[in-house]
């Protein structure tokens, strides 16, 4: 079938490009270039985003975000080829086994990160092939990028006017970048088919071990990939507490490093490709508060389809959950995290320290809450989770 003009074929661009580089890039790089865009600058004067992957319809273009003032969703996915990478050994097909769908908003004031398991039977729809119902994480090979943005709109309801693809490189370019990230393991982790060792107790992790820290499927929780994605909330929400702590966004050093290994370890979309909108939304996030960033794992249970088996959509949950970003309302996580991490303490974020008077302004309306289900898995960046490790 012929494909709809917003489809682009996916241009590769070197060997890395890393599911960290890009979030970290619009919930951090974004949000450390308000801090020093000219630290970017300077160095973008020399590098280019490239032109980009077309995923708009013929006609329509994405939302401007001079200064956005409204809200955005970016489709992220990490593809598991290794690159062309030879240290991560021989690799199959081209898969999304990471697909998460991130919604900012500068109105509700609030951001939430919404992970696929790869695992899920979706159709693969509006793709160059379009296989039918198959698991998520075969869009990316049956389209490239534009048709894992078209597969997760069908699902969602959702319109994503932005998407990255990324591969492992970047996640130690990223880690390293920002002087590692803490987490805390409660069970010790072996993982004996990535040989990962790690025992009870807290631990900053960058690079290498970073990377295979969000690997492990084995080495957490029941060995799923479901358990992955909640030890992979664990860390990128110790990696936000990070960045909007310990001085990271008015060093202009570190700045510019998460800068510059988030630039060259990803592949955008053409709605995405520039400075200037990273720049932009960095404006819309810069002041959104740990409280109010969630990680949560897309509604789905066991189950099997034609014979195989895989984890299949629950409608009822993912409706509450789809509704509320529809919404822009700022979500609650009421559930506990998934298998791979346990809950942990709650972490204080420090109220900005006022700078000088200014003039009284009529306050906002207050945006909308949604508690989710609890049978709704996740965490908010606030909470202190820690890996719930195990041995397979």
């Amino acid at each position: 079938m012929d494909i709809p003009a917003r489809h682009g074929r996916l241009p590769r661009r070197g060997a890395a490009k890393p599911i960290l580089g890009v979030i970290a890039s619009v919930l951090g790089v974004a949000l450390a270039s308000t801090g020093s865009v000219a630290a970017i600058a300077a160095w973008q004067l020399s590098q280019d985003f490239g032109e980009g992957v077309v995923i708009e319809s013929e006609g329509e273009a994405p939302p401007s975000v001079g200064a956005i003032d409204g809200p955005v969703n970016i489709l992220l996915v990490g593809s598991d080829s290794g690159g062309g990478n030879a240290s991560y050994g021989e690799r199959g097909e081209n898969l999304n086994d990471v697909t998460i769908l991130l919604h900012i908003s500068p109105v509700s004031h609030s951001a939430i990160a919404v992970s696929f398991p790869r695992d899920m039977f979706v159709p693969i729809s509006g793709c160059k092939s379009s296989p039918g119902t198959r698991k998520i994480n075969e869009a990316l090979y049956n389209g490239g990028l534009a048709c894992a943005v078209s597969t997760v709109e069908a699902l969602t309801g959702q319109n994503i006017g932005y998407a990255a693809q990324i591969e492992f490189d970047g996640v130690i370019a990223m880690s390293d970048a920002v002087g590692g990230v803490k987490v805390c393991v409660a069970e010790p982790i072996h993982d004996l088919q990535i040989h990962l060792d790690m025992e009870v107790g807290e631990h900053t992790i960058g690079g290498w071990t970073a990377l295979q820290f969000l690997r492990s499927r084995h080495g957490v929780g029941d060995g799923s990939d479901t358990g992955r994605i909640s030890n992979q909330q664990l860390f990128l929400s110790a990696l936000m507490r990070k960045i909007k702590s310990e001085g990271t966004l008015t060093n202009p050093l570190t700045v510019y490093a998460i800068a510059k290994a988030a630039a060259t370890n990803m592949t955008l979309s053409s709605s995405l490709s520039s400075l200037d909108t990273m720049a932009s939304m960095a404006f819309a996030v810069k002041d959104i508060p740990l409280k109010n960033i969630a990680f949560v794992t897309y509604p789905s249970g066991s189950g099997t389809f034609n014979g195989q088996n895989g984890v299949l959509p629950r409608p009822g949950d993912a409706k509450v959950l789809m509704d509320a970003i529809k919404a822009d309302a700022q979500i609650v996580v009421t559930g506990q995290p998934g298998g791979g991490a346990v809950a942990g303490d709650h972490v204080d974020e420090p109220e900005p320290t006022p700078t000088g008077s200014a003039p009284p302004t009529i306050a906002p309306e207050a945006p909308d809450v949604v508690k989710l289900p609890s049978t709704i898995s996740g965490q908010q960046a606030t909470e202190k989770t820690c890996t719930n490790g195990n041995t397979f």
